[in-house]
């Protein structure tokens, strides 16, 4: 009667375990209806560059990506959790395979009888013990794949965090270019209110002019002087946040940076659909999510009986060589089957917790893809704006530029005041600032676009 009864167990069991099984997940379920192509242009549908940072046409910034990746010691970090996964997935999936401990001992026995003294003598021990749970219903394999996911998962955050270290480089190289640049640009400004200084001196002491005029041209040529300081000490504070990016000690080292690189021509977004097989965060996201549903349904199969093997045995003798005799052994075997009917409700929570997380996971790959579009879309139109940005403010220095040399003319010949000829020099160096500040951030813009897109290093 009692083997009827497991009998009928075990096929209500694989009854039971076939309904048991992870969802079919597709990688497109986010939510939302992808478009055709992106809202922000209908010409951006060119396949992504294999290779992005080369695009921009610059021999050193190459090859401080390359340092980067290198040496970078968050990314090595990043790699040594790839391992750590890597390992866990291992552990989790030792369970499938048996058991096998032993161990050698030997002990001293001492004997005490009364009338006849005491007998010492050795005994040696040894020990063997086997166990194996037959995974029937795939729990312990499920758990071992969810490990395997969160490990691709891993392997794909560390992809990313390459993407993430080439573009953050990428854009501190093309600050510390501006940042030089402006340096340039200020030097020069200095140079030009040096002279205007000098020339309202002159008229100074000549009587033309008040002292009022050389105090507002010295103030002037003093805050410029300021902000050349300003702009250098930029400069060393990227300069030795672009080291630690490069695993280097932070000594502001020179860096050879001679002009911002020409923006690439072509804006490469491929389509919509195409970046949710991509991008590195989603792809992690998706494995999380795979992961998180496989630990779901192995939870569930807690509730199946459990079939185990077990055996144990060995030997013990006075004489060493008895230890190698098989006659001298003594050992069993044991099949279990193990069938839970009340656990206090830990398996119940075991089952709600997994997916929970599992809910969890499907809600954030949701909200991941809808915020990668965005930054798709967003770089893509700030691409467009910043474009015409740029054009507005070169014309704005061809201006300023030009009524910079009509103001010097107009002040010597008495037709205007000091502060005329000084608003002309400030216009001029923050049109020539601000056209060189759109001109990086149209480049740090492209870097957005490419690490949105998920592109290759």
């Amino acid at each position: 009667m009692q083997v009827v009864n497991i009998a009928s167990l075990v096929v209500l069991s694989i009854a039971l375990v076939g309904c048991i099984t992870a969802p079919q997940r597709q990688v497109e379920e986010v939510g939302a209806v992808l478009p055709d192509q992106w809202g922000e242009s209908e010409t951006f549908s060119q396949p992504i560059p294999t290779q992005w940072v080369g695009t921009f046409g610059d021999a050193q910034l190459n090859a401080l990506v390359d340092t980067a990746l290198a040496n970078n010691y968050e990314l090595k970090a990043a790699a040594a959790r790839v391992g750590a996964a890597v390992a866990q997935a291992r552990i989790d999936g030792s369970s499938r395979w048996p058991q096998f401990f032993f161990t050698a001992d030997h002990q001293q026995v001492q004997i005490r009888e009364a009338g006849f003294g005491a007998s010492r003598f050795g005994v040696f021990e040894t020990l063997f013990g086997l166990s194996w749970e037959v995974d029937v219903w795939g729990r312990i394999r499920d758990f071992q794949q969810a490990s395997v996911f969160e490990a691709d998962a891993m392997n794909t955050d560390y992809y990313g965090a390459r993407l993430s270290l080439a573009a953050r480089v990428a854009q501190s190289y093309f600050e510390l270019t501006e940042a030089k640049l402006l340096v340039a640009v200020v030097e020069q400004s200095i140079k030009d209110r040096t002279i205007i200084a000098n020339l309202v001196r002159g008229r100074f002491q000549r009587g033309l002019v008040r002292g009022l005029d050389l105090r507002l041209a010295l103030t002037d040529l003093a805050n410029a002087e300021a902000e050349l300081k300003e702009a250098q000490n930029l400069i060393q504070n990227i300069s030795r946040r672009l080291e630690i990016l490069l695993g280097h000690y932070p000594a502001g080292k020179e860096i050879v940076s001679a002009t911002l690189p020409q923006l690439p021509a072509t804006i490469p977004a491929g389509l919509p659909a195409e970046l949710l097989e991509r991008r590195p965060d989603l792809v992690a996201a998706f494995r999380r999510l795979q992961a998180d549903d496989l630990r779901a349904v192995s939870a569930k199969k807690l509730r199946l009986p459990r079939i185990t093997l077990t055996a144990a045995g060995g030997t013990r003798s006075a004489d060493l060589t008895d230890l190698i005799d098989p006659r001298s052994a003594a050992w069993n075997v044991f099949a279990g089957l193990m069938q839970p009917l009340f656990t206090g409700g830990r398996i119940t929570g075991e089952i709600f917790r997994t997916q929970a997380f599992a809910e969890e996971a499907l809600n954030i790959y949701k909200n991941t893809a809808l915020n990668a579009f965005r930054e798709v879309e967003q770089a893509l139109a700030a691409e467009e704006w910043l474009r015409q940005q740029e054009i507005s403010l070169k014309k704005a220095v061809e201006q300023t530029e030009a009524s910079q040399k009509m103001a010097v003319y107009s002040y010597r010949n008495g037709l205007i005041g000091i502060l005329t000829l000084l608003d002309s020099y400030r216009g001029t160096l923050n049109a020539q600032s601000a056209h060189l500040s759109v001109t990086r951030q149209l480049l740090s813009n492209r870097i957005n676009l490419y690490l949105a897109l998920g592109g290759n290093v």
